[in-house]
């Protein structure tokens, strides 16, 4: 290897500048690791590591797409491939001396993240307007608020109060017991 291919130091202005992409980005990294692999500690590690990744391929990016664009792609393949080798070294962990299967795969809380997942959307779909595209823009993708009063056409507190709003309307409407059922002469209630 001779000194022309060796990297060079960092200047003070690459850093400063690597930190204002750090800054300006980790929410939406780390919003979309989470939202894949739906485990805080992973979603952390991950987001770190698409970090250290940016840092080395940063030059890759040739400008044909936006910035955050291309750093979404990077995202998504980085999280994609660490599913991939954890999906296989959980299964080969669950293998038998027989190399069976055992009969609970990690499918077993499968059912209730359906459920789940069905809850938040009919809850979801009870928002009023305003607060269901402040939580998916702010929560599910990741936008400062900055970009979703710019796209949106309103203020950046009108963007911050409508998501207080929409998270305290969702937890009530999580939260709350399901209504009571009539209950017939008979003494049961009715399934309908």
């Amino acid at each position: 290897m001779n000194n022309s291919d060796k990297t060079k130091p960092l200047t003070d202005a690459d850093q400063e500048l690597f930190r204002e992409l750090y800054q300006t980005h980790y929410r939406r990294v780390y919003s979309l690791c989470l939202r894949m692999t739906q485990d805080i500690s992973d979603a952390e590690d991950l987001t770190q590591e698409v970090f250290v990744r940016l840092f080395r391929t940063v030059g890759s990016f040739r400008g044909d797409s936006a910035f955050t664009t291309w750093l979404h792609r990077l995202t998504v393949n980085h999280v994609l491939m660490h599913l991939r080798k954890h999906k296989r070294r959980l299964r080969s962990e669950q293998l038998t001396e027989d190399e069976e299967m055992p009969a609970q795969g990690a499918a077993g809380n499968k059912p209730k993240n359906i459920v789940d997942r069905i809850l938040l959307s009919e809850v979801m779909a009870k928002l009023p307007d305003g607060y269901r595209e402040a939580v998916i823009l702010h929560d599910i993708h990741g936008s400062e608020h900055k970009e979703i009063a710019r796209r949106k056409g309103r203020s950046e507190g009108t963007s911050k109060s409508q998501l207080h709003k929409a998270r305290v309307t969702l937890r009530a409407l999580i939260t709350q017991p399901a209504p009571a059922q009539p209950v017939h002469h008979d003494g049961y209630r009715s399934i309908c």
